[in-house]
């Protein structure tokens, strides 16, 4: 299972935001930095009202949800990189992960102390930002070093260096891995580094919930500083996402109108991270269960088959595959192959987002 990681300053609604998503999580919320100090996991459905609907249609008697793990990780300050604020612990954990959910303060409140002692969002972007480029700097310096040795004899290691020092010319200007032109080679090599600036990142700009549905001025600079490298930034109220938790399941449509929005900022931002790790979805369904698997982009047939299980991608013999949408509008199984919509597909069929699919393969 893949995971995201909620990164920030200490006391902008990090761990808040981690129990909403949780539901049952356990992460202390307190008004203190470093509150979290060993990082908290959570599995969290991705919401899909398509299942729902399969379900229906095949009269499951289960349905389960594809599902992405989230890391609450403690509060980094400035100087991280250099281990204050048990950075070293923190950017380790960060390194773990497979992208970044960036929490970023856009509320202001007396109540809640900012470790910096005001609100300035692409201030508190830039010290995170800063911290993470300084720790991959150091990280490519010590590499570049150990490589310089094994480059006098391999034409690898020189390859390596080049690209090396291309990212370090980059850190040192401020920019992360992310805007650094690499191809697919150069990724694929630097890729056992897990340097932190090179995940994919989205900006999660926490607002208080009189600005969930418009957004505040805050909001605006977070967006500025995203548009800088393509990320995506999510409005969400850590605030209103730690109520709806509290609330009855058929209150919460009620409280969401009265805030001016239809949904929290949580699907959108779960969603965000599912689409943000290149994963894409497939459904297996039938009377005993409709069930949504993770997949990523460009993956074939057998490789699809091999989530489910090992052997199903070694005998795989063909797919049966219906789109969504044309299973839906034909309302069963049956009347979609009456109407020539269920495709049998081979080894070198390419999956698509919403497929739905049943397996042929040899034991």
């Amino acid at each position: 299972m893949l995971r995201a990681g909620i990164v920030g300053l200490p006391n902008v609604g990090k761990s808040t935001l981690f129990n909403a998503l949780v539901a049952n999580a356990k992460a202390e919320a307190a008004n203190f930095p470093f509150c979290t100090i060993e990082p908290n996991v959570g599995v969290v459905a991705v919401p899909d009202d398509r299942l729902n609907v399969l379900a229906k249609i095949s009269s499951s008697a289960q349905v389960i949800p594809a599902r992405v793990e989230f890391v609450d990780i403690a509060g980094l300050v400035k100087g991280a990189s250099q281990g204050e604020g048990l950075g070293n612990q923190f950017l380790s954990h960060i390194r773990e992960v497979d992208a970044i959910v960036q929490v970023v303060r856009c509320f202001e409140n007396d109540d809640i102390i900012h470790v910096a002692g005001s609100v300035d969002p692409v201030r508190d972007i830039e010290i995170i930002n800063l911290e993470l480029g300084l720790a991959d700097l150091s990280q490519i310096e010590r590499r570049i070093e150990r490589t310089r040795k094994l480059a006098r004899t391999s034409k690898e290691a020189q390859v390596e260096i080049a690209i090396l020092e291309k990212i370090a010319a980059a850190l040192n200007e401020g920019k992360s891995v992310r805007q650094v032109a690499l191809n697919a080679d150069e990724l694929e090599i630097i890729k056992p580094l897990g340097l932190l600036t090179s995940k994919p990142i989205i900006y999660g700009a926490n607002v208080s919930e009189d600005d969930l549905a418009t957004g505040n001025a805050f909001v605006e600079k977070v967006r500025e500083v995203a548009a800088q490298e393509n990320a995506q930034v999510v409005i969400v109220s850590a605030q209103v996402e730690s109520e709806l938790v509290e609330l009855p399941a058929e209150d919460r449509a009620d409280f969401l109108a009265s805030l001016g929005v239809e949904e929290g900022g949580l699907k959108s931002l779960i969603n965000a991270t599912y689409a943000l790790l290149g994963l894409r979805t497939y459904f297996t369904t039938g009377p005993k269960e409709t069930r949504a698997w993770t997949i990523h982009t460009g993956m074939s047939a057998p490789q699809a088959a091999g989530v489910i299980h090992s052997d199903f991608e070694r005998g795989f013999i063909r797919a049966e595959t219906v789109a969504y949408n044309d299973l839906v509008t034909c309302g069963s199984m049956g009347a979609a192959k009456e109407k020539g919509l269920v495709r049998s597909e081979g080894k070198e069929y390419t999956v698509q987002e919403g497929d739905v699919m049943l397996f042929r393969f040899n034991v």
